[in-house]
């Protein structure tokens, strides 16, 4: 809607320049268009980072209730060692303690961390879970199985698609230095790291 009305109202200045054929124009009313063009994508590059940020946290956070519902699966069924599948609860536990957030992501400790934990604690559950008598003839544990495994191997693209919207509003804030005040009165505006740049980091 904001794109929508950004569009209309340019197009109606631009017109209107056109038809009055002054060529003096106030300086102004350009600047303003400008800044209103700049300011309408800035805000669009912001959404579309949340979005995408949002759509991996949840695919990740889907990815540990299936494991959850994983670990629910081998206790009822009690064929798997308990004091095993407690130990893989606690850990799911600390997992999502350990999450990195768009700013802590800079470290690469950080997601080394939780990468870490996340791929072997997958390993370990599927390993398991397969290891089951039960598991050619249970279709949950199949399911939940599945659903783990392609959930692991989502985020990277997902991370991927996150990485080339924020390389974009990085770029934005290189090119429009002088003009970025007049966007955004946040006192910090700084560049935002990439999960690229983080591995590069850890290589």
């Amino acid at each position: 809607m904001r794109s929508l009305f950004s569009g209309i109202m340019i197009t109606g200045c631009v017109l209107t320049l056109l038809n009055c054929g002054d060529r003096n124009a106030p300086r102004q009313q350009t600047t303003f268009t400008r800044l209103d063009s700049l300011t309408d994508y800035y805000l669009g590059l912001q959404d579309s980072m949340l979005l995408a940020w949002n759509i991996m946290i949840h695919d990740d956070n889907q990815k540990v209730k299936a494991m959850h519902n994983l670990l629910h699966e081998l206790t009822v069924s009690a064929s798997a060692d308990p004091e095993q599948l407690e130990g893989y609860e606690q850990r799911l536990e600390q997992l999502l303690r350990l999450r990195y957030t768009q700013k802590t992501m800079a470290n690469a400790d950080v997601v080394e961390e939780y990468d870490f934990a996340s791929n072997s604690l997958v390993t370990e559950l599927i390993t398991t879970a397969e290891s089951q008598p039960q598991f050619q003839y249970n279709s949950t544990l199949q399911k939940l199985a599945d659903e783990i495994r392609m959930a692991d191997q989502r985020v990277y693209i997902y991370r991927d698609e996150y990485d080339a919207i924020v390389a974009a509003y990085n770029r934005f804030l290189e090119e429009n230095r002088e003009d970025i005040r007049a966007i955004d009165i946040q006192p910090t505006i700084e560049k935002k790291p990439l999960f690229q740049m983080v591995a590069d980091e850890k290589e």
